[in-house]
This record gives C-alpha cells, sequence and structure tokens, in this order.
C-alpha cells in the first residue's frame, strides 16, 4: 500500500480507514491532499477483492476537514478557479461513484471542502460534537466541489438555499433531523464503530449488487440519465452474474450466502 504525505491508510477485516492526517492545519484540502485523496480512491478502484468498505475521517478531536485550503485562493483567477473547481469535483466524484461502500465519520468541523467531501461519501456517521457547513459566501465565493448540488440533493432545496446562502452552520441534531448523516454516536470511537457495523453488513451482501446500487442511485441526480432505467438496466445484469445464481441457492437451501463479487 503507498505511503502519502498527508493522509494515513490502514487496511483492517477489509476495511480501508483514509484519515486526513493534516491536524495542525484542521485537516485542510490543498491541492497536494485532494491530489492524494484521488490517488487513494484509484487504489479502492483497484482492490475490490480485497476492500470491502472505506471509512473517511480527519485526524484529531477539532475537525473532519475544517475546509479548502485558503492560502491557495490567492493565485486563482477565473480561469484556473474553474480548473480548480472541475478537478476537485472530479476527485469528490469517483467517491460518491465508488462501487466499494464509503462512510464519512465526521467528529469536529465539516466546512466548506470538508462539508463537500463528507456529502460524497455514500453515507455519514456523525460524534455529537460535529458541525456541517458551507460558509464560502464570507469569502465572496460559493461551493466549488458539488457543495450546492449535493447539500441540495440531502436536504433539500429550500434548506440548502438558507445554508448556502447564511453561511450558518448545521448542529449534528439537525443534520440528522434534515437527513445531512445517518447516525448521532456519543464520540469519535462509538462513530468508527457504528461506520464499520455497517460496512461489515454491506460485505455479506453481493458486491456486484451493491455497485450497481451506487449506479442506480446516482442516475437519479445525473443530467440526462433516467434512473429508473438504469436501474432496469442493472436489474437485468444482476441475473449474469454468479451472485445471482448463489443468492438464489443460498435462499432456498437456507444457508447463509457466499458471495464473490462475480
Amino acid at each position: 500500500m503507498e505511503t502519502y504525505n498527508n493522509l494515513l491508510l490502514e487496511l483492517t477485516d477489509s476495511i480501508l480507514t483514509i484519515t486526513i492526517n493534516r491536524e495542525s492545519k484542521m485537516n485542510a484540502l490543498n491541492q497536494d491532499t485532494m491530489k492524494e485523496i484521488g490517488e487513494a480512491f484509484h487504489y479502492v478502484y483497484d482492490n475490490p477483492k480485497d476492500i470491502r468498505g472505506v471509512i473517511l475521517k480527519g485526524a484529531g478531536e477539532k475537525a473532519f476537514v475544517a475546509g479548502a485550503d485558503i492560502s491557495e485562493f490567492s493565485g486563482l483567477n477565473e480561469l484556473n478557479a474553474r480548473k480548480y473547481a472541475e478537478e476537485g469535483q472530479e476527485i469528490f466524484q469517483s467517491i460518491e461513484s465508488c462501487h466499494t461502500p464509503v462512510i464519512a465519520v465526521i467528529n469536529g468541523f465539516a466546512l466548506g471542502g470538508g462539508c463537500e467531501l463528507a456529502m460524497a461519501a455514500h453515507m455519514r456517521v456523525a460524534t455529537k460534537s460535529a458541525r456541517f457547513g458551507q460558509p464560502e459566501v464570507n469569502l465572496g465565493l460559493i461551493p466549488g466541489y458539488g457543495g450546492t448540488q449535493r447539500l441540495t440533493q440531502l436536504i433539500g432545496k429550500g434548506r440548502a438555499y438558507e445554508y448556502l446562502m447564511s453561511a450558518e452552520m448545521l448542529s449534528a441534531e439537525v443534520a440528522l433531523e434534515y437527513g445531512l448523516v445517518n447516525y448521532i454516536e456519543e464520540d469519535i470511537e462509538s462513530a468508527l464503530n457504528k461506520a464499520k457495523e455497517i460496512l461489515n453488513k454491506i460485505a455479506t451482501k453481493a458486491p456486484v449488487a451493491i455497485g450497481l446500487v451506487v449506479d442506480s442511485v446516482n442516475a437519479n441526480f445525473e443530467d440526462g440519465s433516467n434512473g429508473y432505467q438504469t436501474e432496469a438496466n442493472s436489474f437485468a445484469r444482476c441475473f449474469a452474474t454468479e451472485d445471482f445464481k448463489e443468492g438464489v441457492d443460498a435462499f432456498l437451501n437456507k444457508r447463509p450466502a457466499n458471495f464473490k463479487g462475480e
């Protein structure tokens, strides 16, 4: 497994934990860190047999990711800022589209690019100290890594307008009420345990089907995609898999299925 300057990777019991490791900078996302996140997910894509789940978290107690590294903004103009945003969107899209389930575990601040990173994951587990927000308008900016799109998808248009325009933070409790997070846990240890519990449960299911669930859910939000047709196509593809044969045989013979992702 490759080593990184700004990430820590640990693979245990088929769960890869990716830690944003810039604690002194509140785990802010500079371009080097963004590049490494992209590379880490290339590794996930290349090892579906070994990695059955991914946890994203931040180092330390204060922040999941407190935002982008604002010091890098001084060199941007209208032309290269578009490229900056598009490259970040591509990396976060690779997380959202990943056929391996990804859970963000949020402790402390998840602001700006950090909130966008958490929203790119398939699910989110927060601690009671978690705080979410898109404060870009305080800088005369808007989110650039998909925040306007994913926040709207997750909490609805009216609420997204409010928080994108006011730059107010959402507490963990409000985030749960609005559907931004799946669970709130007492502390980081219990949040990590909850994420592992979910991933271990998913790991007993058919991997090909799990990946096609990701494709079908995401199709609902893609321009020009017919989510129902994607679902029908994916449903049909399942019938050509060995996992489908195994699942049916296991069901009929009242035994646990042994899926191999084939």
